[in-house]
């Protein structure tokens, strides 16, 4: 069974964050998302893994290298972004036989893609409260018949999970119709091979696509979770660590600090004195945490500085963020309704009760800046001391 995961997209809709880092590279616990997905293939029994890449590919194949974890990988590039049939057909030449097709910023259980592989030809499918936004399976019994995108009547609640175990002439099907996007896309392959082959669906028990900002805080809630308490790194005797709580080998944990799990602290990063973490909280390598501030169930990604008296709660930081003294993130709105957060120019609902601001790489706030709930901030921004944040930048 060889493996192809798709990771080849610009990741415009969890913008900022992806304005300098692809997107399956994005941090989720302890591995970028795109690692956790080639891990559950691994782990699922795949043969070879064969990464079609694109935007800033070469981060990509640079973290993976010519093997991962004794499993041989393979790269094709997709020069142009025409849809995921067209980013299929770069990698049609290395494949031989059956094979399985992921999106490479989902996250999926182990367990599950090995009942799929089992089960050839197949296709994952998860059930949802609003199928009509997805592609809807239409199923009888355990096959699948029929395949709708996005129906206003839907058949089924049983949508599409962007996961795949196609026949090997399934290769022969790739020139489909474009889209009125101009996008040649793989459910329309999925289609033929429902056609002419007796296709199963297998049931997803757990499944994210991480397509924006608060789905990737949803990916660290869910794979923080999974960690197991080591503290290895350099902890004061008088802080304290309750909880599945990683510090990792060069991190460093000072007087007075509280941390209360799940959490990850990762190498070449500090947190302290008299900081309080809580909730599920990613400290990336190299980020400080200062004196008195209180960083809650959020990323922060790399070589961040939260350094004095802020609040951050149920957020995401990029890279070498520096958030002034008093920079406080208002977290929920007054009416209780949930936090919006502008896609593509576009307000849409997070869903969450509780989320704060999205912050790209290199932003610098002024002393005691505020921020609404939803804020977005642009890589680069900077804020003026004493700022009332209210809108996007």
């Amino acid at each position: 069974m060889q493996t192809v995961i798709l990771a080849a997209g610009r990741g415009t809709r969890i913008h900022p964050l992806s304005a300098n880092t692809p997107k399956p590279m994005l941090p989720v616990a302890d591995k970028p998302l795109v690692e956790h997905t080639a891990a559950a293939a691994v782990e699922a029994g795949t043969d070879s893994l064969v990464f079609v890449v694109g935007y800033r590919g070469s981060e990509i194949e640079a973290h993976f290298g010519e093997s991962y974890r004794g499993t041989p990988v393979h790269y094709v590039r997709q020069e142009t972004l025409s849809g995921t049939a067209d980013a299929l057909r770069t990698a049609a030449s290395i494949l031989d036989g059956q094979f399985a097709v992921l999106n490479g910023d989902n996250l999926y259980e182990p367990a599950a893609l090995q009942r799929l592989f089992d089960a050839k030809p197949s296709v994952a499918a998860v059930r949802v409260e609003s199928p009509s936004a997805y592609g809807v399976l239409t199923t009888d019994g355990g096959r699948v018949i029929g395949i709708d995108e996005k129906p206003d009547d839907p058949a089924t609640n049983l949508a599409n999970a962007g996961a795949y175990v196609f026949p090997g002439r399934a290769l022969e099907w790739l020139d489909v119709d474009e889209t009125e996007r101009g996008e040649r896309e793989i459910t329309d392959v999925l289609a033929r091979v429902i056609d002419s082959f007796d296709v199963d669906f297998v049931e997803l028990d757990r499944w994210l696509d991480v397509g924006r900002p608060w789905e990737l805080l949803a990916a660290n809630e869910w794979k923080l979770r999974e960690l197991e308490r080591d503290v290895a790194g350099d902890v004061s005797e008088t802080a304290e660590i309750s909880g599945d709580v990683v510090v990792e080998p060069g991190a460093t944990v000072s007087s007075g600090v509280v941390i209360e799990g799940p959490a990850l602290v990762r190498t070449g990063a500090s947190v302290g004195p008299n900081a309080y973490l809580r909730g599920a909280t990613l400290v990336d390598h190299g980020v400080s945490v200062g004196h008195a501030v209180e960083i809650k169930n959020s990323v922060v990604m790399s070589d961040t500085n939260v350094n004095h008296l802020s609040y951050v709660g149920d957020s995401v930081l990029g890279r070498r963020v520096n958030l002034g003294a008093g920079t406080n993130v208002a977290n929920v709105r007054h009416d209780d309704e949930p936090v919006e957060v502008t896609v593509k120019g576009r307000r849409v609902s997070t869903g969450r009760r509780k989320f704060g601001v999205v912050v790209g790489d290199d932003v610098k706030t002024g002393i005691n800046t505020s921020f609404d709930p939803g804020v977005t901030l642009s890589p680069e921004t900077t804020t003026r001391p004493s700022e009332y944040v209210s809108r996007d930048r």
